[in-house]
């Protein structure tokens, strides 16, 4: 593997220590360790080796878009991890972002954060999508899982591996795969066309969709599959805004206008980032000062010793109960609601993760043939399921082929966690089928 132009040396084990996996799925896997001369954590990212001559190109990419507001950098891996066997193996040593991603932080709240976060959010990501563009790069994989968060809770891009010169068209891959890298529910209508090319307008309609995604708290189209999605976006379907704008909140009226400016079905009118930055810029500033408060509020939500799922927090008053009913950003009262059928098993059993895992290798024939809404449970995966990978469960045309992908592209390799994150997301898509079994 040749060499970044500021890395002259490889990172080796000798100045690593105190590993630790914290991810793996189809791509390969995702280690913490600790760099003995920098004296911070990292990440070091190891593809499959299928996909690992990618690894080179995203990590030009990010050394190429290195900014305040983009996953910094810190060379290349060549070595044995402590996990991996004793083959030799490259990867990307990057920082180690302790906070997870914005996909995380929503999951974790059970919904968006408050409004002085959400449009700092809003900006940063607008401002690291505009240097990319600036550097005459595109992001291509722009979603709530490749937006990392910092200890305070600052965005930074992540995932370079569908990034792309913004001149070039994309290559082999959707001859080979039948549907453009990356998540569909962030994809322009015209990147369902069979001969597109991409643009920066691909990011900008991505960025409009992420901005509803922060402020609701919600996926796009939860229920739809990938060839739902594939048929509404180009026909003019969009997340629902309604509810957000009957909010009485201070600029949140021209944040909406921005999201469904960036998400127009025509790509020559969407505004570049520089426009959207005048706009998020301008929202930061009406809330800049309510952010230490929110950021207090969020990190005592999200503290290890709290019960997510207690009824600690105070009740709505009735004046509330309206606004808590769409989205609430000020005293997260709204929890979830388990529905009655999931009542019993979810109070009277806690399962493990190797008895999850157990089920899902034991039921592995009767899983390929029920299971629907394929798309929808590798989207709750997240990060543990490679662009590539998706791609190709994307492609696939029925759901029994779709399940087959997703079982030797991402379950088989995963292991325990992959499969056990696969059995949660099985519970919320398909309740009775797993009740049933």
């Amino acid at each position: 593997m040749a060499l970044l132009s500021r890395n002259t040396e490889p990172i080796g084990n000798e100045r690593l220590e105190k590993w630790v996996s914290v991810d793996s799925g189809g791509f390969g896997h995702v280690y913490k360790a600790r760099h003995k001369e920098l004296c911070i954590d990292v990440a070091i990212k190891i593809l499959r080796d299928d996909v690992r001559p990618a690894l080179y190109e995203e990590a030009k990419n990010m050394e190429k878009a290195s900014c305040p507001f983009v996953l910094t950098l810190y060379g290349m891996y060549q070595g044995c991890p402590p996990f991996g066997g004793t083959s030799m193996q490259q990867g990307i040593v990057m920082e180690f972002m302790e906070r997870g991603s914005v996909h995380s932080l929503l999951k974790d709240l059970s919904g968006p954060p408050p409004w002085p976060l959400a449009f700092r959010l809003a900006h940063q990501v607008g401002l690291g999508m505009n240097f990319l563009h600036s550097m005459d790069l595109m992001h291509q994989d722009l979603k709530p899982s490749n937006v990392l968060l910092d200890d305070n809770l600052n965005a930074k891009l992540a995932d370079f591996g569908l990034c792309r010169v913004s001149t070039s068209a994309l290559n082999s891959s959707r001859e080979a795969t039948g549907a453009i890298g990356g998540s569909h529910k962030y994809m322009p209508p015209e990147a369902f066309e069979a001969s597109y090319k991409p643009t920066r307008a691909f990011d900008i309609y991505s960025y409009g969709i992420l901005l509803w995604c922060i402020v609701t708290g919600k996926e796009p189209y939860p229920m739809a599959d990938y060839s739902l999605v594939a048929l509404g976006i180009p026909r003019g379907d969009r997340p629902p805004c309604d509810k957000i704008e009957q909010m009485n909140v201070e600029g949140l009226k021209q944040l909406v206008d921005l999201m469904q400016r960036c998400w127009v079905q025509n790509p020559s009118e969407r505004p570049p980032f520089k426009e959207c930055l005048k706009v998020t810029e301008n929202l930061l500033s009406m809330h800049k000062k309510g952010i230490p408060n929110a950021f207090l509020e969020v990190s005592t939500r999200l503290s290890p010793t709290s019960n997510q799922h207690s009824n600690c927090f105070p009740h709505p008053t009735p004046e509330q109960t309206q606004a808590n009913d769409t989205v609430d950003h000020v005293r997260f009262t709204k929890m979830k609601v388990i529905p009655s059928s999931m009542q019993d098993s979810v109070s009277t059993k806690i399962i493990s993760n190797a008895e999850k895992a157990k089920f899902v290798d034991d039921k592995r024939a009767a899983l390929i043939q029920k299971v629907s809404e394929v798309m929808a449970v590798a989207e709750d995966l997240g990060n543990m399921v490679h662009p590539e990978a998706y791609a190709v469960i994307n492609a696939k045309g029925t759901s029994q082929e779709k399940m087959r992908v997703l079982y030797q592209r991402v379950l088989t390799s995963g292991g325990e966690k992959v499969k056990a994150a696969f059995y949660d997301a099985l519970r919320n898509h398909h309740p009775a089928l797993m009740d049933s079994d």
